[in-house]
């Protein structure tokens, strides 16, 4: 059963995810939600200054996926691009989501509103393109900086100083990835999205959820 709230429990019940009757592998993925929420305790969540990127890389590195930790999260729809699913909103100082990647397709080109992006692949892999930031009135097609792509169990770290991105599922099936974002800006504030042949750039209000812990909105 998905949760809005993990804690790490003190004693273990039924009720209480990562104990009893959960299964080691979903249990592991709560282990994982509630040391990315521990780890972020201490830090203000009103910048990006005070969060350690290394320290919580290292925590999404050493998960090692298993599809029935996290399948109850993983809520697709071929007909988008690719769903984003909330799993745990970190005290309020993160966004940890689940995005359904469907076959083929993708996001636009994006910045990250200010905030620390990272991404882990659980099932699949994703092409990660970047771009330079566009300066204003160019009018031109946007610099690629890099490619590469993301296997399973791989992970990546995105912040506007390194520039924007988009992600994409070159696969015959559907890709599922674990980000974490922090602060969660982009939930509050929007982000932009890039046109690649002008440079020019559009605001998104808001970014969407297709679920929350495990239902559907």
């Amino acid at each position: 059963m998905a949760v809005g709230l993990v804690r790490k429990p003190a004693s273990c019940g039924p009720a209480v995810v990562g104990c009893g009757g959960a299964s080691p592998e979903a249990s592991q993925f709560d282990d994982l939600v509630w040391a990315l929420k521990a780890a972020l305790g201490p830090s203000s969540g009103l910048t990006s200054d005070d969060v350690d990127i290394n320290h919580l890389t290292r925590l999404m590195q050493e998960y090692d996926t298993n599809e029935s930790g996290w399948s109850r999260f993983a809520m697709g729809d071929e007909s988008r691009g690719y769903t984003r699913n909330l799993v745990d909103e970190g005290n309020g100082k993160s966004n940890l989501l689940v995005l359904v990647w469907s076959p083929g397709k993708g996001s636009p080109i994006h910045d990250h509103g200010n905030a620390h992006c990272l991404m882990k692949v659980l099932r699949g892999s994703l092409t990660e393109t970047r771009y330079s930031f566009p300066e204003g009135g160019n009018d031109e097609p946007m610099k690629v900086v890099s490619e590469k792509n993301y296997r399973e169990n791989e992970v990546a770290y995105m912040a506007d100083e390194l520039g924007v991105h988009r992600v994409w599922n070159n696969g015959s099936d559907f890709a599922v990835s674990l980000h974490l974002y922090t602060p969660p800006n982009v939930a509050k504030g929007g982000c932009h999205i890039f046109n690649p042949d002008t440079g020019k750039k559009s605001h998104v209000k808001t970014c969407g959820m297709f679920s929350a812990y495990g239902k559907k909105l």
